[in-house]
Parts: structure tokens; C-alpha cells; sequence
């Protein structure tokens, strides 16, 4: 095995904040296996049917309720999702999880694990990761408890433009994309100021 196991970077769009209330409206993931991206998925669609949708939330991915109407159904890309996952993860080996990565990920991983139950994995997403999640935020909070590094909030956007990190906001794959090369940069490179 290489330096690195199997990470599981995602990223999800949802209509309000509230897993299991609100829904998915876009999902993106990289699997990485030994420190290479081995392959990209990304999928935009109708939140599940009994979801409700906030539209300030929709506002903040630039999506409009028309737009939903045209995109493939929750439970199609929900399919979509497992598939990918399955060709890098073996759901009946346990010491063949990943750890899941993402930025202020624990919000991703309701929606995930919501989005999987409602669509009939009893599981929801634990068939595939270990729940070890990575997240370069608890990293930037300590040190900026540390007097290490001040930026005037901890979003996304900022914590990117801060590191020279190109980032389309709010769109999954450009925020999960983002989120790897930050996380590699504090983990490898951890030089702020």
C-alpha cells in the first residue's frame, strides 16, 4: 500500500440544511486510492420526492425550481452514486472502506447517509467508508486558535482565495476539487501565515 489509503472526497448542493428534510441536488466525489485521483463523479438532480426545498437554498448553488424539473430523478442518481462507489469499494469487506473527505464534511455526510436510507439502503452510507473522516477546517480553527492564521470567516471561498486555490463556489465538483488540493497542501505543506 502506498502512502495514502482510499479517500472518498464529496460534495453535496441540498435544498436547505436539514439532512433527511431537505434534499440532494447535486453530488460530486473524487476517489483517490494511493494519492491519485482514479476517478471523478458528479451528478445534478431532483431532490427526493417528499423533500423540501428552500429557495434561499437553491439560490446559493444558482439553481432555479424549473431547472430541478429537468434533471435526472434522486433515485436514478442515488443509483448513479452507489455504482460509482462500488467499482473502487467492496460494501461486504470490512477492512475495504474509505475515508470520506470534504470541507466541513460531517454536513455532506447526513445528507449522504439520508439520501441513501430514503432510497432503500438500510445501510446508508456506511457500506463504503469508515466514518475516519478528513476535513481541512478543524485545522484552520485550531490555528486560528493558535494566533497561526486569521482570515475574517472560515468559508470555502475564503480559506481558497487565501491559499491561491481556484474555486467556482457552491458548485460540488469545483468545492470538492478545491477541498482535495487544500487538504493536501495543509497535510503535506502545514507552512501558514
Amino acid at each position: 500500500m502506498g502512502l495514502f489509503k482510499k479517500v472518498l472526497y464529496i460534495d453535496t448542493e441540498t435544498t436547505g440544511t436539514q439532512a433527511g428534510l431537505h434534499g440532494v441536488i447535486q453530488v460530486a466525489a473524487l476517489m483517490e486510492i494511493d494519492g491519485e485521483v482514479v476517478e471523478q463523479f458528479e451528478v445534478k438532480c431532483q431532490p427526493h420526492p417528499d423533500a423540501v426545498i428552500l429557495d434561499d437554498a437553491l439560490a446559493v448553488s444558482g439553481t432555479t425550481r424549473e431547472e430541478l424539473q429537468h434533471r435526472t430523478t434522486s433515485r436514478d442518481a442515488c443509483y448513479e452514486f452507489s455504482r460509482f462507489v462500488q467499482r473502487h469499494i467492496d460494501k461486504f469487506d470490512v477492512t475495504d472502506k474509505a475515508y470520506p473527505a470534504g470541507y466541513n464534511v460531517s454536513f455532506d455526510l447526513q445528507f449522504l447517509d439520508a439520501w441513501e436510507r430514503v432510497h432503500g439502503n438500510k445501510y446508508g452510507s456506511g457500506s463504503y467508508q469508515n466514518w475516519k473522516a478528513l476535513d481541512p477546517l478543524p485545522f484552520l480553527r485550531l490555528w486560528d486558535f493558535q494566533g497561526s492564521l486569521s482570515l475574517p470567516n472560515y468559508r470555502l471561498a475564503t480559506v481558497c482565495t487565501h491559499f491561491g486555490i481556484a474555486l467556482k463556489a457552491h458548485d460540488a465538483l469545483s468545492d470538492i476539487v478545491a477541498t482535495r488540493e487544500l487538504l493536501r497542501k495543509l497535510v503535506l505543506q502545514p507552512v501558514v501565515k
